[in-house]
């Protein structure tokens, strides 16, 4: 399936990726962008990732058959009511957030009420690189991508975004979207928020001069997605906070256990807690078909 015309609103990683992609698969017949800002506009057209790239919301979306909101969580709505008018009968309407619950309440109502339908979604891609300098044509190439399914999705309009996400290389899921966000809470957003403390608490500025000489690869490792966007992670948070407060209580939960076994000072048991992990991380990296990087 082609599509005529995909319009992606927000022209940052993720969305130059997407325009990438759609243009070296031939996923539709063009595919234009709507930006923020005049300098992203200059470099979208400097890289080449989309046929067009304005300023111009409604123009952007005009004639659209599927729209790509590849924008922060708390600029999706007020962008959707700005399109409203613009939005072709029909047309279908995607997302990339990392939190789909409240995304998927409010947004349904919004276009359907334009005589649209639209579909949740959640790529499992992206890395801690912003902007569209760093977009990859391969970004979704055997990357799990999250549909999500409601009472009131459109049948045929969940299967051309399913079909959508396979075209651009996507391994397509489809979840309740209450689901998913309590899954990803444990998976994607957990895993933040740990990078994230680990990072202000070691790199602190109170720490001796010599702190950060001495944070090798593992430090680098650990903390490597907190260098992702600040805005980004406050809205996925702040949209996610009561399955990612259950998450935080369970981890720390978790930590306090770890904390006692030091404490005890029993070897057998430490090194018990430390097997279990790596077997795991292993059975999961090879399930998965995971490539560790060590």
């Amino acid at each position: 399936m082609r599509w005529n015309k995909i319009t992606i609103a927000g022209v940052g990683l993720l969305g130059g990726s997407l325009g990438l992609a759609i243009k070296r698969r031939r996923v539709a017949r063009r595919v234009e962008g709507y930006a923020r800002r005049a300098a992203t506009v200059i470099e979208c057209r400097r890289r080449g990732v989309m046929d067009r790239v304005s300023l111009d919301l409604r123009s952007a979306v005009a004639d659209a058959d599927l729209i790509v909101l590849c924008t922060p969580l708390a600029q999706m709505r007020p962008l959707v009511k700005a399109m409203l008018r613009s939005l072709k009968r029909g047309a279908v309407v995607t997302d990339v957030g990392s939190a789909k619950a409240s995304v998927v309440r409010e947004m349904e109502s919004l276009v359907a009420g334009a005589g649209a339908h639209f579909v949740g979604s959640h790529p499992m891609a992206g890395a801690e690189k912003t902007g569209v300098v760093a977009a990859c044509a391969d970004l979704f190439v055997d990357a799990v991508c999250v549909v999500t399914s409601t009472r009131r999705t459109n049948r045929a309009a969940l299967r051309r975004v399913e079909q959508f996400w396979k075209s651009v290389g996507g391994r397509v899921m489809r979840l309740d979207p209450a689901a998913h966000d309590k899954l990803v809470s444990r998976s994607s957003h957990l895993p933040h928020i740990v990078a994230a403390t680990l990072a202000a608490s070691v790199l602190a500025s109170n720490r001796p001069r010599v702190q950060g000489t001495l944070c090798a690869n593992g430090f680098r490792d650990t903390t490597r997605i907190a260098s992702g966007s600040p805005e980004m992670w406050r809205d996925i948070a702040l949209a996610n906070r009561r399955q990612l407060s259950v998450a935080l209580d369970g981890f720390v939960r978790e930590l306090q256990g770890v904390q006692a076994l030091l404490r005890s000072g029993d070897a057998a048991r430490i090194q018990r807690f430390f097997a279990l992990a790596k077997s795991r991380r292993d059975r999961w990296l090879a399930e998965c078909n995971v490539h560790s990087p060590e």
